[in-house]
């Protein structure tokens, strides 16, 4: 009984999860004109190096938003990070810090953190019975 109860409460949150992550995401990133936002990247060269899906020099954008889902203040956490530049965390190569206006910016993360992957509840792990 006690197994049966941990899997229906098990697939339940899942479904719950997965409802919430393809549901709730925040405003901000569902409502940015990819157009514009990629018109902006180009401009600031962040497709000089990055693309939507697949790595090229750095990691994909789809990459990069599934990474941030979930995450707390994603947004400017990612600002903060494109700001600044880095090394090491998607690899060896190293990210310049990058020169763009606030405005364009928080669009160009907005955009890039919309471009997650929908999860699906047949995505969505759940515990197999015993």
């Amino acid at each position: 009984m006690k197994t049966n109860r941990c899997y229906c409460i098990t697939l339940i949150r899942n479904y719950l999860l997965a409802l919430g992550l393809t549901v709730l995401l925040p405003a901000a990133h569902a409502q940015v004109n990819a157009d514009a936002a990629k018109t902006l990247a180009t401009k600031h060269l962040c497709l000089a190096c990055h693309q939507l899906e697949g790595k090229l020099v750095g990691p994909a954008y789809r990459d990069v938003a599934n990474k941030y889902r979930g995450v707390p203040d994603a947004q400017a956490k990612l600002i903060a990070k494109i700001k600044k530049g880095g090394q090491g965390v998607w690899g060896q190569v190293p990210m310049p810090p990058m020169y763009v206006p606030d405005e364009n910016l928080k669009t160009i993360v907005a955009w890039i953190l919309g471009s997650a992957a929908p999860v699906t509840v047949a995505s969505a792990p759940v515990v197999a019975k015993k």
